[in-house]
């Protein structure tokens, strides 16, 4: 009897609680089966979808993967590089699905699991845009839904994107990358130069200057001195797996193509893309997302979120380009409060 009263009682407690601190999942009005029901048809394959995209060089394939399922918020992500996978995201799934988030994965054209055609007048921004667009189509996302999230080079795509078809989206994210190449240039020598060792980056500038980027003593100086404090500052040795392995399929044809061979600034395709002036012409909610230590100006990412009609701005004080690891907590906290009270209505969200 004894056994059985404290039976009752434990359920109480439970069911008060529960009622007291709903779950997550709750609050984002879906239940967790219907987060995890596989709603494709034919054969299961884990929610990949291979999607066909039509080029001025013909048709090609590239990779995307649906994480859960929520009628009301998906969010599609743009990896950066240019040219490194949607790997690194993985993070994510150890925030977002608790919260009800549906996550699409997806490797653009020339990255990771899509099709490399291997031709460099493929890298073009305004085509990249009009992929964006396919895989949206394919996708069945609408302004009902699509959350467009994109992250250093891939911040430009998003924006770029959000320029010309901002009706299809319900909000927008642009994680770690100013909305200027040219003042992105400006802030690297200006800025990120002078915390340098005056001596390592002679060398650094030395080794550019010869344009002799595969000495192997670039990297050596580059990663204690540039990527351990402006990347990702966590122990270099300790680097998550995912940033790892999405970094080390990097497309150098890509990468160099658009942004140059040096890691200082900007000297390809992309060295003059400048959307300042254009931001007030944004009325899609949109976060700007920014870490204390970055390589993009923090500032200046505060500014993107004044600009745009309906802006708001997460500061990741402990975070670097890779705010969504170094900052982890601030980084996906935003991330989820931002994605919420847009789909609660709201256009603006105080962080």
């Amino acid at each position: 009897m004894k056994n059985f009263l404290k039976l009752i009682a434990l359920v109480a407690i439970t069911c008060f609680y529960a009622c007291k601190q709903p779950t997550t999942v709750q609050q984002s009005s879906i239940s967790l089966g219907d987060y995890f029901k596989d709603t494709t048809a034919g054969v299961k394959d884990g929610g990949v979808q291979m999607i066909t995209i039509n080029t001025p060089k013909g048709k090609f394939h590239v990779w995307t993967k649906k994480l859960g399922n929520n009628p009301k918020i998906k969010l599609l992500l743009l990896n950066g590089g240019p040219g490194a996978t949607h790997e690194y995201f993985e993070c994510m799934e150890s925030f977002l699905p608790a919260e009800g988030i549906e996550l699409v994965y997806y490797d653009q054209l020339g990255c990771g699991n899509s099709d490399n055609p291997k031709d460099t007048s493929m890298w073009s921004l305004p085509r990249y845009v009009e992929e964006v667009e396919q895989v949206r189509q394919a996708l069945k996302l609408d302004s009902s839904n699509f959350y467009l999230l994109g992250h250093s080079w891939g911040g430009i795509l998003a924006m770029e994107y959000a320029q010309k078809y901002q009706k299809n989206l319900k909000g927008l994210i642009i994680s770690n990358m100013m909305m200027s190449v040219p003042d992105y240039g400006k802030y690297a020598n200006d800025v990120l130069a002078k915390q340098f060792d005056p001596k390592v980056l002679a060398k650094i500038r030395a080794i550019e200057a010869k344009g002799d980027f595969k000495n192997p003593e670039y990297m050596q100086l580059l990663l204690p001195n540039f990527y351990a404090k402006h990347i990702c500052r966590i122990p270099f040795d300790q680097w998550p797996e995912p940033l790892n392995r999405s970094l080390g399929k990097l497309n150098e044809s890509l990468y160099v193509t658009m942004q140059g061979p040096s890691e200082f600034g900007v000297a390809g395709k992309l060295v003059k893309w400048d959307r300042m002036a254009d931001l007030p012409k944004i009325a899609v909610p949109t976060l700007s997302i920014a870490g204390q230590y970055d390589t993009m100006d923090p500032k200046h990412m505060e500014k993107v979120a004044q600009l745009v009609q309906n802006g708001s701005y997460l500061y990741c004080p402990n975070g670097s380009h890779m705010s969504m690891y170094d900052d982890q907590q601030t980084y996906m906290a935003g991330l989820i409060k931002f994605i919420k009270g847009v789909d609660a209505g709201e256009k603006k969200i105080k962080m």
